[in-house]
């Protein structure tokens, strides 16, 4: 059976003007410059989007501006789940209104402990208020931030209501197992692992790709390990990928993973616009700049000097 969604999905930053409201124009050229590295697609709107820090209007304003910039909708796949059940419907909507199929959905968020009979209630409530087939859901399990954890009886559940509907998930969590438990489980859902150094023995394992944060630095290593990971020939170049995935990720993690992506980016494009972040996120400090310009210098990264 083949997977709905497969490949190496960037979970975009999101650059944001003066005031702090996004750079749409910046943004869109982000989303091109990553489908020029090799990435298979744009996860924008996640987490490492800020997605949660902005206004329903200024989310559909975000993915508004990477269509009208040329992104073709196919290569898209936004975050729509919100807390509120009737918003993350309305987000859903207007991504399809776009022809934006695929969409990444966290479960209603703010209330915990709740039960899988009430997160399947309520994913079942957006679906059928979402009322098109042409949808197709990436559930996001990310428990250690969102505070709710997606098991694999929901996800059965899900795919047995919902088939052709809910076709995969995204991984956060970071436990290997779990994702080669559902590789397992349920073959043709399509597991994505979201952290970057999982990609490699998560394609080995069966699994479908990524949607990762690092991607906005290392998309082309992640299209060759993508591409190469079964591929006996291609086994230096995938280890050589997987290196400079590996520095980036431990690099950004050695900080506050967001403000570190932004800052890393901001020293690819040589835009110091990038290091802006929307409260209560913070940027990295003047020093904090500095040690990690001279880091990626150490690890063969690319780095352009800001204007003066």
């Amino acid at each position: 059976m083949t997977a709905a969604v497969t490949g190496v999905f960037c979970a975009a930053a999101t650059p944001l003007n003066a005031d702090l409201s996004p750079n749409l124009a910046a943004f869109t050229a982000h989303c091109q410059r990553l489908l020029e590295d090799g990435c298979t697609g744009v996860a924008l709107l996640g987490t490492t989007g800020e997605a949660n820090s902005f206004s329903l209007t200024e989310r559909r304003a975000i993915l508004e501006a990477a269509i009208g910039g040329g992104v073709d909708p196919a290569r898209l796949l936004p975050g729509t789940g919100v807390a509120a059940i009737p918003e993350t419907i309305e987000l859903t909507r207007h991504a399809l209104s776009l022809g934006v199929t695929r969409v990444v959905m966290l479960p209603p968020f703010y209330y915990k402990g709740v039960s899988d009979e009430g997160l399947f209630a309520a994913y079942a409530r957006i679906i059928e208020g979402v009322g098109d087939n042409r949808l197709r859901v990436v559930l996001y399990h990310i428990p250690q931030v969102a505070g709710i954890a997606i098991s694999h009886d929901l996800i059965a559940r899900l795919i047995a209501a919902f088939p052709g509907i809910v076709v995969g998930i995204k991984d956060s969590a970071g436990k290997f197992d779990n994702m080669t438990a559902m590789v397992e489980r349920f073959p043709g859902f399509s597991v994505l692992a979201g952290a970057d150094p999982l990609l490699l023995p998560l394609m080995q394992a069966g699994g479908a790709g990524c949607i990762t944060a690092t991607s906005n630095l290392v998309g082309a290593e992640l299209a060759t390990v993508y591409r190469g990971a079964n591929d006996p020939a291609q086994a230096e170049a995938v280890a050589a990928a997987q290196a400079r995935i590996v520095a980036h990720r431990d690099l950004s993690n050695s900080y506050v993973q967001l403000p570190a992506i932004k800052a890393m980016v901001a020293f690819r494009t040589g835009d110091p616009g990038w290091l802006r972040l929307r409260p209560p996120l913070m940027a990295l400090s003047a020093d904090e700049q500095s040690a990690l310009r001279d880091k990626l210098l150490a690890i063969g990264a690319t780095v352009r000097d800001f204007p003066q």
